[in-house]
């Protein structure tokens, strides 16, 4: 196979999974909400516990802490084991971030609110006529895009 990068240490996976996995705003969890979410699953785990892991400081949680940090972040515990597993389950986390941002900059424009807003007012067999409505109405705006894009030779591709 290819050349491997050195194995990460188990400070740096959970590091990378603070980075990726956030509130809703795009903020890192906190050591004490950490915590407390473990705890509150009856797992007995202090912040300043959580803190040294991330940093290094420790180095050999037991199986359940690894196992109560996975289910927090919503990762497999092979996560912290397998470096195949990390990358795979890294790469997937860049891209709900990603797909997250995109999500938090469309809902933020104005008149996407107004739709929404507009949307809730409706009842439920109407709302799906939307629904399906605009579905269709990207499907075709999608294709007229396609099919300008191909028929402009000078597009970039």
């Amino acid at each position: 196979m290819g050349e491997s990068s050195p194995r990460r240490s188990l400070a740096d996976k959970l590091d990378a999974l603070f980075e990726r996995v956030t509130r809703h705003n795009g903020q890192e969890f906190t050591y004490e909400e950490v915590a407390n979410a473990i705890q509150a699953k009856g797992v007995t785990i202090s912040q300043s516990y959580v803190w040294q892991l991330r940093k290094g400081k420790k180095d050999n949680p037991t199986i359940k802490h690894v196992q109560a940090l996975a289910d927090f972040f919503g990762v497999p515990p092979a996560y912290f084991f397998d470096d195949e597993a990390t990358d795979r389950i890294t790469q997937q986390l860049d891209h709900l971030r990603a797909e997250r941002q995109r999500l938090r900059e469309i809902t933020s424009a104005d008149d996407v609110q107004l739709v929404a807003m507009r949307a809730s007012e409706m009842d439920p067999g109407t709302r799906q006529v939307f629904a399906n409505l605009m579905a269709s109405v990207v499907r075709d705006q999608r294709a007229q895009q396609q099919a300008g894009t191909e028929a402009d030779p000078n597009s970039a591709t």
